[in-house]
């Protein structure tokens, strides 16, 4: 399977959101203060025209298969930055689509400067949250930031 990596054109921003509420959908996790309802996630292409910035776009044989950005997220501390809209649709889980997507961001976020990645998860996401243990990311007791998800009770930081 290969997997075509690119960054996020304005024609993705549609079916971004689609599959983004559908992961949340087959989670059953909440919707209120999460990017379900964040207005930001129905135009991610303008969300990351912000410097500093970028996301991810995967596809196998063309569909869009997941995605995983980086974002200086207002309110972090110097030289972190958040890892966002990490999402692969289920078809494409545990085939190395998400592994292509987290190692193109961390390369990026070292080449712009940065040394530590910051993310917001939820519980049900229990087997993410998992495999970022295992890559590195360490739980941390609070929030950095103002990402205005509210609704997500974990936080992890890696070093870069």
């Amino acid at each position: 399977m290969e997997v075509q990596i690119n960054s996020i054109a304005q024609a993705d921003n549609e079916a971004l959101a689609t599959l983004i509420r559908a992961v949340f959908d087959e989670f059953n996790a909440p919707r209120i203060g999460t990017v379900y309802t964040d207005p930001t996630t129905d135009d991610l292409f303008s969300l990351f025209e912000k410097e500093r910035s970028v996301l991810y776009v995967a596809r196998v044989n063309g569909e869009i298969a997941g995605s995983c950005g980086i974002y200086p997220t207002e309110g972090l501390p110097l030289g972190y930055a958040e890892l966002v809209k990490f999402y692969i649709l289920r078809a494409y889980r545990g085939k190395g689509v998400g592994k292509v997507l987290m190692e193109r961001c961390e390369a990026e976020a070292l080449a712009l400067g940065y040394t530590h990645l910051y993310l917001e998860s939820l519980d049900k996401f229990s087997a993410a949250v998992d495999i970022y243990q295992r890559i590195g990311f360490r739980f941390i007791d609070h929030r950095l930031g103002h990402s205005g998800h509210s609704g997500c009770g974990i936080w992890m930081v890696k070093e870069l």
